[in-house]
């Protein structure tokens, strides 16, 4: 695949030197500008040297530990933060998402979905320094415009249909990545951050209060359900 500039740069702390050449070599085969440390002295050296925008982080590393890290890295703006561990108590996410975490993932990890929800979050994380450079960034698919500013969604023809926070975050998520089919399991973990235990019906709920205000509206939304696979926005004006 070739490079892309837009996509974020990712810095890898794992103490797995396994783990992490493979994070590595697949990440760059998505079109990522890689590095990585296998601890927090190494990753600490280079940062000066080869900027981030995007650090993986295991907890359990030698010397100084992945919550540390999240601590120090919490105080510089910009920089978004992924915890991928083995620990996944809810004791440990608190203590992570606390500290600054934008995502905590519980090993093993599905690359794909890794490379899915890095895409995500360097778009967010260039949304946010948009916001700060006073401008007010949409998310577009098609002719389908998110409006992040006034949460509302901006279909073809013009309407307008106001959102809640959770059907924000679910489109801020499915619009960007139109035509890609997000398992329900994955959305649950954007969503609902601090729930232990998963609940799939969660989704469909927020799904369905959505399209019935929007078919109020008179807008039809071109958002699927694809048995046994997930969730898609198929990137089609509205009929």
């Amino acid at each position: 695949m070739p490079m892309t500039t837009s996509l974020p740069r990712i810095a890898i702390v794992e103490d797995n030197d396994d783990l992490r050449e493979e994070l590595r070599f697949y990440l760059s085969n998505q079109g990522f500008l890689v590095w990585d440390a296998a601890n927090a002295e190494i990753f600490w050296k280079q940062l000066h040297r080869h900027p981030a925008d995007i650090v993986l982080i295991d907890i359990g590393l030698p010397g100084e530990d992945g919550f540390s890290m999240l601590e120090f890295l919490h105080q510089m703006p910009g920089i978004g933060r992924v915890v991928m561990t083995a620990r996944g108590g809810q004791q440990d996410r608190l203590r992570g998402l606390d500290l600054g975490a934008d995502l905590f993932l519980v090993k093993p990890v599905n690359f794909s979905e890794l490379a899915v929800s890095l895409k995500e979050l360097g778009k967010r994380l260039q949304e946010a320094k948009g916001l700060q450079n006073g401008s007010s960034p949409d998310e577009k698919s098609g002719n389908w415009r998110l409006r992040l500013a006034d949460a509302c969604l901006i279909t073809p023809s013009g309407l307008m249909l106001h959102l809640s926070p959770q059907e924000l975050t679910l489109l801020d998520i499915l619009i960007p990545a139109a035509n890609h089919v997000f398992p329900r399991e994955l959305l649950h973990d954007r969503l609902f951050t601090y729930v232990d235990e998963v609940d799939n019906h969660r989704i469909d709920v927020i799904l369905s209060r959505l399209r019935q205000k929007a078919r109020q509206q008179g807008i039809y939304l071109p958002i699927r359900s694809i048995f046994g696979k997930g969730i898609v926005f198929t990137d089609e004006a509205a009929s």
